[in-house]
């Protein structure tokens, strides 16, 4: 029987992440956006109590927190700033192939050091030219005794200039496209890496993303995550994973934007009546709260079945295509429904807007989502 009840733990972790949100997210949230500022002081908050690094098993600091735990909290987060939320789920992004393929060794050498203080990782498979697809992965790394040496470039890399240490697919075996692919955990201050400057985007401005090169990096063998060509593997189980997560994160900042627009429309007045009553606006925010409500239920879908051991890939898949791409749709109205202000920086919603359509192509566009799904549907291998 499916039960939506949550427990007392599951209220507990939705209150703090809620009060934090808006206790120390969302009051500073515009000033962020608008300097370009990376959140350091709010992140060491959110380490303080708890709120990063989520999903790393207590044995190494963390709460050990299942993805529909962890989504309660994505929401709430996202509902305040996604900007600063993604931050905080790059970190889990990065964790994630270690927790689901990494050995003790690995794991006490580089999750203890995330929640002993408040440090940063980032997860490194998006390439100039790669669109997202695995198989195009041109970073290669080379066994060379006990060591692999890694030559290339990443893009669009969250949290590289801040990064501890990187979550690395790279090519061990070129010929064979993305069943080549090996993970490995790389330590940024390795001798030949080389970071791009931050990059200044459109939305999510409060968090870092940058270019990466390598030039013959040396990597310790002992840093390989599982064994040689199996960094596909790790990656979908990984993202089946986190996936729930941002879509999480998109139900969120959707749900503000539903709420700035419903206060808004009882205030604005036309025709000598709130804008609320006009059937054109009701109808509109009406079509945001259903599409919420069906984002939240799937990507709880998508995380129970993770949790309960059972294939998740198609769900979680369908769960973060349909949530960034209704966040999108519903920024935009929510823009519409505020006419001339809802495009002024005076008000919330454009950057709702702004930053929904990152969620559109981080981690994976929503056209790629779209491929997968397919290939799952018609039983072909991602």
């Amino acid at each position: 029987m499916v039960d939506f009840k949550l427990t007392d733990e599951q209220k507990q972790y939705l209150q703090l992440a809620k009060d934090f949100a808006q206790k120390e997210i969302a009051p500073n949230a515009a000033q962020l956006d608008s300097k370009g500022e990376f959140p350091l002081a709010i992140l060491n908050k959110a380490w303080q109590i708890g709120l990063m690094n989520v999903l790393v098993p207590e044995q190494w600091g963390g709460l050990g927190l299942g993805a529909a735990d962890a989504c309660l909290i994505s929401e709430e987060l996202g509902a305040a700033c996604t900007g600063v939320s993604m931050v905080m789920e790059s970190n889990n992004l990065a964790a994630a192939p270690l927790i689901v393929a990494g050995n003790d060794a690995q794991k006490k050498e580089f999750l203890e050091p995330l929640t002993a203080e408040l440090s940063f990782a980032s997860f490194c498979a998006t390439e100039p030219t790669g669109a997202g697809d695995p198989a195009t992965v041109k970073t290669s790394a080379r066994r060379v005794d006990d060591e692999y040496v890694v030559n290339g470039r990443k893009a669009w890399i969250a949290n590289a200039g801040v990064a501890r240490w990187y979550l690395l697919l790279a090519s061990t075996s070129p010929d064979l496209g993305a069943q080549g692919l090996s993970a490995f955990l790389m330590p940024a201050d390795a001798d030949g890496i080389s970071v791009g400057q931050r990059e200044v985007t459109l939305g999510h401005r409060a968090g870092d993303s940058r270019a990466l090169t390598f030039q013959d990096v040396k990597v310790p063998a002992k840093n390989l995550l599982g064994r040689e060509g199996q960094g596909l593997e790790i990656y979908m189980l990984a993202a089946d994973r986190t996936r729930p997560l941002f879509a999480a994160a998109a139900t969120g900042l959707a749900r503000s934007a539903m709420e700035h627009c419903i206060r808004y429309a009882k205030e604005r007045v036309t025709f000598g009546q709130p804008i609320a009553n006009h059937q054109a606006v009701s109808f509109m925010v009406a079509d945001m709260a259903k599409d919420i409500e069906a984002a939240r239920l799937l990507a709880w879908q998508a995380a129970w079945l993770g949790d309960r051991g059972k294939s998740n890939s198609k769900e979680s898949l369908i769960a973060k295509s349909f949530a960034v791409d209704m966040a999108m749709r519903v920024a935009t109205d929510a823009v519409q429904i505020y006419g001339g202000y809802g495009y002024s920086r005076e008000y919330p919603v454009e950057k709702l807007m702004r930053d929904a359509k990152m969620l559109q192509i981080y981690e994976g566009t929503s056209q790629l989502q779209r491929v997968n799904i397919g290939k799952q549907l018609v039983g072909v291998g991602l």
